[in-house]
């Protein structure tokens, strides 16, 4: 179950990001992002039970609403600024919304990433225009090391979400949503660093006081939650969601997120699978762990969200194709219609027909076979036949399975976590 927790009281929010700064920023990058669609989903309105509507800021260039912050911190540069260039920590959509329109402006852009960073995110920051520079074996290093290089070479650093001139870009896509739909009852945005929930909050609250401002973040890494609740949590681990895996929030957003955010929510990996896979079968578009995570905070506190109208972010979709196949087969295994079952045979032949006469009168498809004779720990005239399939749901693979033990088959199913 998720875990939610009421955000504790803080100081009031600072005065360096107000709804004018949000405004001016809109102006200012207006033309040079796109401005995503807001759409109802009317099949996860009535999955959810709530009113569900959409934006989808997957449909940036860059896939992903980075752009919008990047943009505004470049547009704020002096010329001499611009001549040297700016520098960034970053292995994820900043890099390249910061690269594709310091190239548009003719701003030079070096990033720098983790020796550890996939080759797929070096190239794609490469192809939008940065100069990737690799150093070190985790993102703190890579930090201290671009902080260096902005001393060294007296370039601009620009912060992925620390910054009020980036979370005011970011809050353009609260502008957006209450622009084409005023009477949302709540926002549900991905929290990461904090810099699209704290644009966001404040556009939010200042144009409509009563909305209810709800952050999300993946239980394994709720270092935001940590932060404004006081509720100390271990920080680590794989994430589905990468791109809010943050392990240290910025201190000038937690301020304002710890002001104007009502509730913070934790998700489990499993629903945040679920979500990603939902949104792509349901609406036929691809986000990231972190794009999907409202969707997976709506998903599971139905009660909480319940009859509300309810705004959505699919702040990116940034996702490896090999990882995204693996998470679609996986929710298919998690909801029965896909299985592994593992069933004792004997070593002779017509063994493994007779049971593929049951796959056929109980019309589930093979899909692949593996025979195992000698690591197990059966005798030498027994084998296990490991055998994927696929059905219509759970139910047609239990009336098999029951066929088959009653027929006197050994047969196990094997488990997701």
């Amino acid at each position: 179950m998720t875990e939610a927790s009421p955000v504790r009281a803080a100081a009031p929010a600072t005065e360096l990001l107000t709804l004018d700064d949000v405004r001016a920023a809109a102006a200012r990058i207006e033309g040079a992002v796109v401005r995503t669609p807001m759409l109802r989903s009317q099949t996860l309105s009535e999955i959810t039970g709530a009113d569900i509507w959409l934006k989808f800021e997957n449909h940036q260039f860059t896939a992903a609403y980075k752009e919008r912050g990047a943009l505004n911190a470049l547009l704020h540069l002096t010329d001499e600024q611009k001549a040297r260039g700016v520098i960034a920590a970053s292995a994820g959509n900043h890099s390249q919304g910061l690269s594709y329109h310091g190239r548009r402006l003719g701003v030079p852009v070096t990033i720098v990433m983790p020796q550890t960073t996939p080759s797929v995110k070096v190239m794609q920051t490469e192809s939008v225009g940065g100069n990737v520079e690799l150093f070190g074996e985790t993102f703190d290093e890579a930090y201290a090391h671009a902080r260096e290089l902005e001393r060294e070479r007296g370039l601009t650093f620009v912060h992925p979400f620390d910054d009020p001139l980036v979370a005011a870009g970011q809050g353009t896509v609260a502008l957006e949503m209450l622009a084409d739909k005023d009477d949302f009852d709540c926002l549900v945005v991905p929290i990461g660093g904090g810099g699209l929930m704290s644009g966001m909050a404040t556009v939010a609250k200042a144009l409509k006081p009563e909305i209810e401002m709800v952050g999300v973040q993946a239980e394994l890494y709720p270092s935001m939650y940590s932060a404004v609740t006081g509720d100390e949590r271990p920080c680590g681990g794989d994430t589905l969601a990468e791109g809010i895996a943050v392990k240290a929030p910025g201190e000038f957003t937690r301020q304002i997120i710890a002001e104007l955010v009502d509730e913070v929510l934790l998700v489990k990996e499993g629903t945040l699978e679920h979500a990603v896979s939902l949104l792509l079968q349901i609406e036929k578009t691809v986000v990231e762990g972190a794009g999907a995570a409202g969707l997976a905070a709506v998903l599971s506190n139905p009660e909480k969200f319940a009859g509300k109208t309810v705004g959505l972010v699919l702040c990116g979709g940034n996702i490896d194709t090999r990882l995204l196949a693996n998470v679609l087969l996986r929710d298919l295994a998690r909801s029965g219609r896909l299985a592994r079952l593992q069933i004792v045979l004997q070593d002779r032949p017509g063994a493994l027909f007779k049971v593929m006469r049951e796959f056929n009168e109980h019309n589930v498809n093979i899909i692949e076979i593996y025979h195992q004779r000698i690591f197990t720990t059966l005798p030498a005239k027994g084998l296990t036949a490991e055998i994927e399939c696929e059905a219509r749901d759970a139910e047609q693979i239990d009336r098999l399975v029951q066929a088959l033990r009653g027929k006197g088959y050994s047969v196990s199913v094997a488990e997701l976590a």
